[in-house]
């Protein structure tokens, strides 16, 4: 049993995980006791892990740990999303590649195409989460295209179109020209850009001298207007209400309306009404009964069809804009305007442009029948589970974001022009809706509105309006976030009632970033509601954002992106670990710099040297013991000993408490104050004494509570740090192959081990030595070198540092210790104050007496910018008025400090000033 000099965190972690996967560790086991179980948020089967990743799973994966230790049957379910667009994007450009597109493939064989992708590439990112220690049941794995998630995604759709909650209508939705596709509004991010108001006069039909001028950001959907509105208490257009304006270059006439939604102030308060191609003015157009006019094809480009319909035959001005894209159309239209005299003024104007989550296209308002959720009657009962505290939202700032979307929600736009997805289970009658199918040469088929669609699990055999066979399916696929929306139950089994959804369903907590609370929690919330009449999980715990170190967004762009694997490879998987749980404050964003995971690798060494340390000071008899506890009931404990057990419970405590209030930075800060600056600094050092038998103790005392403590704290730090404690955990002792830490019960608290007087008697043993420490560092003396102590103090405290003098010592390197409780201060000498105990060190030749006098009088100068500062706060009446009483308390109490040591410092001062 060794422990090799320096750790090795590669070769460590390639050789524990394989062991956890293959002993089963990471599944639940039989039983009926507790659970506590989670689903992976399931990244894209395109993604490769990044930061946002690396946080995620990591304070995932402590949750599962500690609640796996602490007794609970866990189950963490992983899995990846289809990712219908992200996906198809990818496979689209490697078709580009080879010269090809997916409509020349056909829908059959670009699907095959695109799983075939999926077999080869879709698991990466699983495979980099298994580098990060992510301890999920890999034998539940799931993906939202497997044959049982399909199945559940099919059963939701029907179940909720026979509940009333679907439906087919012609909407203006937002369409992606580059990826062809609806977008819910949620998918289209909103960026403010520098663009233009263009002045576009519209002459008046019965007298074209006058006229009215409209401003706007958009000319080339002119040809798509279908009224100019103004505001009815707008006096400068009420002649005009209801008189007729000629449709610049197209010649159409247009109707003037009155409408209290018209801005005044904005432009010249008269407005363009563009139904088919506008949000704001579809909602004018249904109210004033106006046609909708769709300009644009699927890709943004003009669509000479309407215009033909209209004139029934060829329309003259339309040659030079047919097939023309947007942008070009713009263009081209403002240089007509320009021709005829109708472009009044262009002005510079900022304003908010959509774009595809995607792909970062400008999204394009676009009239077409897509299917629809009624999400409003699905998002009362969702708002009120989070209302009445059956979900917690964490931290709990995120309740008032979450009602403000759900009380104002929309309908959910649901479908998806693309091929790789859920097909929308829906089929068309040949015979019954032979006027509004529109079949293509790839297999698809185009429905036109009024299609009346059946709905069913499975193709149907019959028609049930006219009994005949023969039906085209619909060929749009569903949002991602459908079958995501299902996902803390479809993983888990439904529709079927598996032993797994009645047992570890609802789930316990989900663990997400904010930035999808809309996109995939609420969905779930409504989902779980409505199929499962169940919240689908207890919490929510909502983290922040990984920044760089000075807090701005991680982009390639910037060049500030930490790539997790490459950290994790140079400072090993724990310190990263570590430090994203270090800095995973409640509701404030990660600044992670590479100098924070060193320095946490810092703390992994050191925790290995501690443990060196240990190993090579146990005896055979100590190492064999099977419950070195139980001996240490035979033993008396000395001061230090109690203490360090009274920390450790005392710790103990804290850190669940830590735990079970997802305060990740808490947990891992108690840890680290603890293992590093109690054990590692005090103890260890102080155990040396015991160990070398200058107390004249029994040195097997002293062995078995290194070796307690020492593995108290594996087991504390195992969720954090799972490689190296698994590693240090086997070095320790002899165990069986089966006995992993991560399968060993979770510390808890013992109360009879907490003693406040023993850690109140060695925080001013310690704070003492400290002091002797400070004042060598200040005086910069070689660590080797012993120096002469002097104590003043009253006489309970000299006897208690008398009795402990062996430890002032050795970690002070004290060659004497004098103990007085009065006489004249020594001439000549450093000096510090703690609490009533002066401390002196005679400088003799140690240093220059001038060099001194500048330190003494810098020190005393700031203790008295401190003191003012505290007296300024105990003089203000408005803070003795309404602080606490105890808030006041120690502000005096600081001050007395204070106080004494300026005194004891002006001391030492004017003892120096006698030195010749």
């Amino acid at each position: 049993m060794e422990l090799a000099k320096a750790y090795t965190h590669k070769e460590v972690e390639k050789k524990w995980y394989p062991y956890w996967i293959d002993r089963g560790y990471f599944q639940p086991g039989p039983g009926a006791g507790r659970y506590f179980s989670m689903v992976i948020p399931p990244p894209n089967i395109t993604g490769s892990l990044h930061m946002g990743h690396a946080l995620n799973n990591t304070l995932q994966d402590i949750l599962c740990r500690y609640k796996r230790m602490d007794g609970c049957r866990v189950v963490w379910v992983p899995g990846t999303d289809h990712a219908g667009i992200a996906t198809q994007n990818v496979v689209e450009r490697q078709l580009a590649e080879e010269g090809l597109n997916r409509t020349q493939l056909g829908r059959e064989k670009f699907v095959a195409r695109v799983w075939a992708w999926r077999e080869q590439a879709g698991n990466t990112i699983l495979n980099q989460l298994k580098a990060l220690g992510v301890s999920c049941d890999w034998s539940r794995e799931r993906f939202t295209m497997d044959e049982g998630l399909s199945r559940a995604v099919r059963e939701a759709f029907v179940r909720l179109w026979q509940d009333g909650f679907l439906y087919r209508a012609e909407r203006l939705i937002n369409w992606c020209p580059r990826c062809r596709t609806a977008l819910a509004d949620i998918e289209v991010v909103h960026e403010e850009t520098e663009g233009h108001l263009w002045y576009i006069r519209y002459p008046l039909r019965e007298d074209r001298s006058q006229g009215l001028v409209v401003a706007t950001t958009r000319p080339e959907t002119m040809l798509g207007d279908t009224a100019v509105a103004v505001h009815p208490e707008d006096r400068r257009y009420q002649r005009f209400i209801g008189k007729k304006v000629e449709l610049p270059i197209v010649g159409r006439e247009i109707v003037v309306i009155a409408d209290a939604f018209v801005d005044r102030q904005f432009g010249t308060g008269a407005l363009k009404i563009t139904p088919g191609h506008d949000f704001n003015d579809f909602e004018i157009g249904e109210k004033h009964g106006l046609k909708k006019v769709s300009i644009f094809d699927a890709e943004a480009r003009i669509d000479p069809a309407p215009f033909v319909r209209e004139a029934g035959g060829e329309v003259g001005w339309l040659g030079r804009y047919q097939g023309k894209d947007r942008w070009e159309a713009r263009k081209l239209i403002v240089e007509e305007l320009k021709e005829r005299g109708l472009l009044e003024k262009i002005e510079s104007y900022r304003h908010a442009l959509g774009r595809c989550y995607r792909c970062q296209t400008v999204v394009e308002p676009y009239l077409t029948p897509q299917w629809f959720v009624r999400a409003r009657p699905l998002a009362e009962p969702a708002i009120e589970v989070v209302r009445d505290g059956r979900i917690r939202i964490i931290p709990e700032g995120w309740n008032n974001s979450y009602f403000a979307w759900m009380e104002n929600i929309k309908d959910w736009c649901i479908s998806r022009q693309i091929w790789w997805g859920h097909q929308i289970p829906a089929w068309y009658c040949k015979s019954c809706d032979a006027d509004h199918i529109v079949e293509s040469a790839h297999g698809d088929c185009m429905l036109l509105p009024g299609a009346q669609p059946i709905v069913q699990r499975e193709t149907p055999s019959r028609c049930p309006r006219c009994g005949r066979d023969g039906f085209l399916r619909d060929p749009d696929v569903l949002d991602t976030w459908f079958s995501s929306a299902l996902w803390p139950f479809s993983t888990l089994g439904w529709p079927e009632e598996t032993a797994d959804l009645q047992s570890f369903y609802p789930t316990s907590v989900l663990v997400t970033g904010f930035d999808i609370l809309f996109f995939w929690v609420a969905r779930m919330i409504m989902m779980g509601l409505k199929l499962m009449r169940d919240v689908p999980f207890r919490d929510v715990y909502i983290h922040a954002l990984v920044r760089d170190p000075e807090g701005q967004k991680m982009s390639k762009s910037k060049g500030n992106v930490i790539d997790p694997l490459e950290v994790m490879g140079r400072y090993g998987t724990d310190a990263f670990r570590f430090t994203l749980a270090s800095l995973a404050a409640m509701g404030r964003d990660i600044r992670l710099s590479e100098e924070r995971i060193g320095g946490y690798q810092n703390f992994v060494n050191k925790l290995w040297n501690a443990a060196r340390f240990v190993l090579l000071n146990l005896s055979e008899e100590v190492r064999s013991e099977k419950d070195p506890w139980a001996s240490l009931r035979g033993h008396e404990l000395n001061l230090t000993d109690r203490w360090i057990l009274s920390r450790l419970n005392v710790t103990v405590q804290a850190v669940r408490e830590a735990a079970d209030g997802y305060r990740y930075n808490d947990f891992a800060h108690h840890l680290y104050q603890f293992a590093w600056h109690e054990f590692c600094d005090w103890y260890i050092e102080m155990s040396k004494l015991a160990l070398s038998g200058a107390l004249g103790e029994d040195g097997r005392k002293t062995q078995r509570i290194l070796l307690v403590v020492l593995e108290e704290i594996l087991l504390l730090l195992h969720p954090l740090m799972p490689f190296v404690t698994e590693e240090i955990w086997h070095g320790l002792r002899e165990r069986k192959p089966e006995d992993s830490i991560m399968v060993e019960p979770y510390p808890r608290p013992d109360p009879s081990r907490v003693e406040p007087e023993a850690e109140s008697q060695v925080a001013f043993l310690t704070d003492v030595i400290r002091s002797v420490r400070n004042l060598r560092a200040e005086l910069n003396l070689q660590p080797a070198t012993e120096v002469a102590v002097i104590l003043f103090a009253p006489p309970e405290e000299l006897a208690f540092l008398r009795a402990h003098e062996p430890y002032l010592r050795a970690l002070a390197r004290a060659g004497t210790v004098d103990y007085l409780t009065k006489g004249d201060r020594p001439r000549g000498a450093a000096a510090a104050v703690v609490g009533p105990v002066e401390i002196y060190l005679p400088l003799g030749d140690l240093i220059d007496p001038g060099e001194e006098r500048r330190r003494l009088t810098k020190e005393l100068s700031k203790l008295e910018q401190e003191l003012a500062r505290v007296q300024k706060k105990l003089a203000n009446q408005d803070f003795l008025a309404k602080a606490r009483e105890e808030v006041v308390q120690k502000e005096r109490e600081k001050a007395e400090q204070f106080e004494e040591k300026i005194r004891a410092l002006s001391r030492g001062l004017q003892r120096l000033g006698e030195i010749r």
